[in-house]
This record gives C-alpha cells, sequence and structure tokens, in this order.
C-alpha cells in the first residue's frame, strides 16, 4: 500500500502526487458532484492538497485514509479538526486509544457519515 508520509512527500514525484490527486478529484466529482461544481476544479484541487497535509498531521497517511478524511473535509469544512461547532472529530483524531491511523479515520468516518444522515433528515 503507498504511504504519503510528511518524508515521502519530500520524494514522491510530482507524476505520482498529480496521479493520487487526479483519482481523489474523480472520487469526490462522483460522489460530492455539488460540493465539487461549488468550489470549482482549481479550488478543489487546493482542497485535495490541504487535505493531505492535515491528515499527516494526524498520521492518517495511507492514500484511502486520505481520501476518507478528503470526503469528511469536503462535507463538514476545511477545517473541521478544529472547529468547536464540530467537537466529535477533534476528538476522534485525538483519541490515544486509536493508535492506528486507518482505525482513527474509519471511526472518523463512521461518526461523519452518521452526522450527515442527520442533517439530512
Amino acid at each position: 500500500m503507498l504511504t504519503l508520509s510528511p518524508k515521502h512527500m519530500q520524494v514522491f514525484s510530482a507524476a505520482a502526487l498529480e496521479s493520487f490527486e487526479e483519482r481523489v478529484l474523480a472520487h469526490l466529482e462522483k460522489c460530492f458532484p455539488k460540493q465539487c461544481k461549488a468550489l470549482g476544479e482549481t479550488e478543489l484541487r487546493e482542497t485535495i492538497r490541504y487535505g493531505i497535509k492535515r491528515a499527516a498531521k494526524y498520521g492518517i497517511s495511507a492514500e484511502r485514509d486520505v481520501c476518507k478524511y478528503t470526503d469528511v473535509m469536503l462535507v463538514f469544512g476545511r477545517d473541521f479538526d478544529i472547529d468547536s461547532e464540530l467537537p466529535w472529530a477533534s476528538a476522534i483524531l485525538s483519541d490515544e486509544t486509536l493508535q492506528q491511523p486507518t482505525a482513527k479515520i474509519e471511526r472518523l468516518y463512521q461518526v461523519a457519515m452518521e452526522r450527515f444522515d442527520q442533517m439530512a433528515v
């Protein structure tokens, strides 16, 4: 599995990063068409790059996990992880009992989707 740690990011080729960005972009456009249209491609690409950096802050670096982090970010806002209106997000991301990054992102994603479903009702 490809991992995008800060150390790797320095050595990671621009082509590989662009390829990852393209895959995330296609995923977001498929799953969140309204949000993507509202942002536009340039801002969406910037959001993906910002998501990669924010996820890395929490040790989240596997491609699939970064993609899920970006999903949550697109729905709840760029800085959902520090938003005082979303205390559940920062609580999960700082939960020391969730030591594996994948476990952390899975829990975050699960709660985020539950919250999203509640918002839609």
